[in-house]
């Protein structure tokens, strides 16, 4: 099995790599596997990781607006 060296070292990513990581092993072992063969693995958690983190600002976001609306007919109706 010849992986590159960038899924050799050890994962930097954190947290929610290591969850995804073992999911992946634990759920779906062939997709890991490929991955982990082909020398992807880092790229793949890294590019679930900066999905997740566009999603949240996006939820973040969406949600400051919508209080900044709830706050302002809050004043509107006062």
């Amino acid at each position: 099995m010849d992986t590159s060296a960038e899924d050799r070292s050890t994962n930097q990513g954190g947290s929610r790599d290591r969850r995804r990581r073992r999911y992946l092993k634990e759920h779906h072992r062939i997709l890991y596997y490929n991955l982990l063969t082909d020398g992807k693995l880092n790229r793949y958690l890294a590019d679930i990781d900066r999905q997740a983190e566009e999603l949240f600002s996006r939820l973040v976001k969406q949600m400051a607006e919508q209080e900044g609306m709830t706050e302002a007919i809050k004043r509107r109706t006062a």
